[in-house]
């Protein structure tokens, strides 16, 4: 029996709003030689930036299984979509109900041993990025794509071309026959990858990063006990001592005139703190749903020894693993770090360039923190952050983020 073939999908997609006018990218390349094999792109309508992904990973799949039904492969997907990749490799629970289907469809195309999924950075998936947004392009002119206009293939080296088109690029099964036969004759060597350059000496000038300043908000009442506060409970507003901080925090961002954008957590304490800024700074503030803190359940509003006393063991296995909530139907570590790093991509997508406030909590602000460093879970329990403490992370155009400030109270003394 001879060994699986290897097969690359790389696959993306974007929407213009999101949701808003949305489309996808696909492209399939032979993993021993580089050769783009199939292209396939697609104008959808108007979706959400998660549902356009996954409607590229269902795309590259298909391909992959037109191109060849009889054969066996071992198929590597590459995306710059953490959630994609993390759900479909089953570390992420997948909630949201427009995702559910979609990642079932995908994961029957192919046997489920067959595929393992990588998240590579943004700048790795020039290819597919750009056959999205030519089936966006051409959404927005009233048509769909056509692999005669594309010029993504510009994208790939050279030497990661197939000499001759195994038929229309984003024609699969035309182009199966073709392919079959260039897989059986000889494979032209290959000279080695270069490697990727990670860090401040590597040479491109990626410009200015999306920038993230986090405040967490003031103070409540229930801050200086030490009580879960998180959504699933009462709403607080902020104490005097929290509307104080709200106001030095105010001042010192109209003094660094750095902030051009305010995005506040739905929650009360959270909508005070940002008032507070956006009025100094004459902004406008928008809330995002998926800055909201942690819903901690049965938990709201007790101390830590209290939950202790009553609900020991719920608490000491939401101590050891990220995937245990909070009695009563709280939220997961896990099932939060999904929904807030939905809400970083969205944002990044949205900000590009620009420096944002992000007026929110401490797990949000931990998980933003944890995820940029690619630390463990168990890291959120070593981190700090005071009440209106600030912290900074970039994150540039080749996907890689920078932690550049963290628990920074300066402002408040």
């Amino acid at each position: 029996m001879s060994a699986p073939l290897q097969l690359v999908v790389e696959a993306d997609g974007g929407s213009r709003g999101n949701p808003g006018p949305a489309g996808y990218g696909a492209v399939v390349i032979d993993q021993e030689t580089a050769q783009v094999l199939a292209e396939t792109a697609e104008y959808i309508g108007v979706a959400s930036n998660n549902v356009a992904e996954y409607r590229g990973l269902i795309a590259g799949l298909t391909a992959v299984r037109d191109l060849f039904p009889d054969t066996a492969v071992r198929v590597r997907v590459r995306m710059d979509s953490k959630l994609v990749v993390e759900q479909m490799s089953g570390r992420w629970k997948i909630k949201h109900p427009d995702m559910k289907p979609l990642a079932a469809e995908a994961a029957g195309i192919l046997p489920a041993a067959s595929v393992t999924y990588e998240w590579i950075p943004r700048a790795e998936n020039k290819h597919a990025d750009r056959l999205a947004n030519e089936a966006m392009d051409a959404g927005k002119r009233g048509g769909q794509w056509e692999p005669s206009s594309s010029t993504a293939a510009l994208d790939t080296p050279p030497t990661a071309r197939a000499p001759e088109p195994a038929g229309p690029p984003g024609d699969a099964a035309a182009g199966a026959a073709k392919v079959r036969a260039a897989m059986a004759s000889a494979r032209p060597a290959q000279a080695p990858a270069t490697p990727v350059q990670v860090g401040w000496a590597s040479a491109p000038d990626l410009g200015a990063p999306a920038t993230f300043v986090l405040l967490r908000h003031g103070e409540t009442v229930l801050t200086p006990e030490k009580r879960f506060s998180g959504s699933g409970g009462s709403d607080p507003e902020l104490s005097a001592t929290g509307r104080h901080q709200a106001a030095c925090a105010a001042e010192a961002f109209a003094a660094r005139g750095t902030v051009q954008e305010i995005v506040s957590s739905p929650l009360r304490r959270c909508r005070e703190t940002a008032a507070a800024v956006a009025d100094r700074l004459g902004l406008e503030v928008r809330i995002e749903e998926g800055l909201r803190e942690t819903d901690f359940g049965a938990w709201e509003g007790l101390t830590f020894a209290e939950v202790r006393e009553r609900f020991g063991s719920d608490l000491s296995a939401w101590l050891a693993s990220p995937d245990a909530a909070p009695t009563g139907g709280g939220e997961s570590f896990a099932e939060v770090a999904e929904r807030v790093a939905a809400t970083r991509d969205r944002l990044i997508a949205a900000y590009a360039g620009r420096t944002a406030l992000l007026v929110t909590h401490v797990t949000p602000i931990k998980t933003l923190v944890r995820l940029a460093l690619g630390a463990p879970p168990e890291s959120l329990f070593r981190m700090e952050l005071a009440p209106a403490s600030v912290s900074t992370v970039a994150y540039y155009a080749d996907g890689n983020p920078s932690l550049r400030l963290l628990n920074d109270t300066s402002h408040l003394r």
